[in-house]
């Protein structure tokens, strides 16, 4: 009887590897999903920041470097004011900067100059321009010292700008200390990919759990289910087979995209024999759940259509899209009642708590009631639907 249910499940799972969609929508989608979240909202991001220096002098490349010392930006040096612009209207520069010519120059003379300032009105314009005011400020501190004691008629430009270099050291320094209140909700170990990749692996894995259920009713419409009866096979090897497929199929995808993230992006999945606890079990739900489905539905397309609808939205509410962290105490609670929610605890156990497999077991006890509740019920539901057919 085993080896009947392997050799079933082992067709399932080929037939997943020869399907051309189902190769970009299981092995190459979910990748590109977890580069691009990972790009737009990973924790080490930095606005670039295009800089244009058209003069030559030491104030003017003080500033620059003020600006490079500034770790909240990545600074991207341009020798034509053109290709400076039409990078911020493509959004690869957040904003940019032009120090003009006769910089130094205007600074020692008290002339005013002004330093050319571009972003996109839709962007991060607001918040750099502060940044690069506060940097042109502090890397003119000296020269405007040295301007006032020119104003006053006390001495000429170069003595004045030797006294402050002298005077300047011995002044009391005012220290700005920061001290954050609570705790954060993201440790600030979290990789730029760490927080994207769980809650998309949660997701595609149970939408092609749940596809899988149109599989199972293409196999019962095809007459397969009928021939497997017409042999010494028992039905309870059927139903075997066919849920150690759908439950071979998510484990596949899920092992592919820990393994894929861990290579290209460095993703940290935390104690390797938790993380595939996890996926162990969240498979096991995912297939008994297309078990249901499509013990359910009778028309393939239906299934599909509807698999995909309720594989969004209970994704939505358990957290994938957006972090539980964020939802209100009430919509936490009630994103519980997903799988999902479980699954994600149990990752962020593991990479943001740095737990262990212990540590997990209260997580992986609610997938595994899910995963044991479901396939009776599909069980229950399959036997009648094939001895019917």
């Amino acid at each position: 009887m085993e080896v009947k249910a392997i050799a079933i499940a082992r067709a399932n799972i080929l037939r997943l590897l020869r399907d051309r969609s189902s190769i970009f929508f299981v092995f190459i989608f979910p990748l590109a999903l977890v580069l691009l979240i990972g790009l737009q909202f990973g924790g080490s991001f930095a606005p670039r920041l295009g800089v244009l220096v058209e003069s030559s002098g030491d104030q003017a490349q003080g500033f620059v470097d003020r600006l490079i010392e500034e770790q909240r930006l990545e600074v991207v040096e341009f020798e034509e004011e053109p290709a400076l612009v039409a990078a911020v209207e493509r959004g690869s520069l957040a904003a940019a900067v032009v120090v003009p010519d006769g910089y130094d120059a205007a600074l020692e003379s008290g002339t005013p100059v002004e330093v050319g300032f571009v972003a996109r009105p839709d962007g991060s314009g607001g918040i750099l321009e502060a940044v690069v005011a506060e940097a042109l400020t502090s890397s003119t501190l000296d020269v405007t010292a040295a301007r006032f004691v020119v104003d006053q008629g006390l001495t000429g430009f170069d003595q004045a700008e030797q006294l402050v270099g002298q005077v300047a050291p011995a002044l009391p320094q005012i220290r700005v200390t920061t001290r954050t209140v609570g705790e954060s909700l993201f440790p600030a170990t979290l990789g730029r990919f760490d927080l994207g990749a769980s809650s998309q692996l949660i997701l595609f894995m149970f939408v092609t759990a749940l596809s899988g259920a149109a599989v199972l009713i293409q196999t019962r419409q095809l007459g397969l289910s009928r021939r497997m009866l017409a042999t010494p096979t028992q039905v309870r090897t059927i139903v075997l087979g066919e849920g150690l497929g759908r439950f071979g199929v998510v484990l596949v995808q899920g092992l592919y995209i820990m393994i894929a993230s861990l290579l290209a992006f460095r993703v940290d999945w935390g104690d390797p024999i938790g993380a595939v606890a996890i996926l162990v079990t969240f498979s096991a739900v995912g297939a008994a759940a297309a078990m249901l489905m499509g013990s359910v539905f009778s028309n393939a397309e239906q299934a599909g259509g509807v698999g995909v609808m309720v594989g969004l939205g209970l994704a939505a509410l358990g957290g994938c899209m957006l972090p539980l962290e964020l939802f209100s105490p009430t919509l936490q609670t009630i994103a519980h009642i997903t799988p999902h929610a479980w699954a994600i605890d149990a990752f962020a156990e593991l990479v943001q708590r740095r737990g262990g497999l212990v540590d997990i077991f209260p997580e992986l006890g609610v997938l595994a009631a899910y995963a044991v509740v479901l396939g009776l019920i599909a069980t229950w539901r399959l036997r009648a639907v094939i001895t019917r057919v």
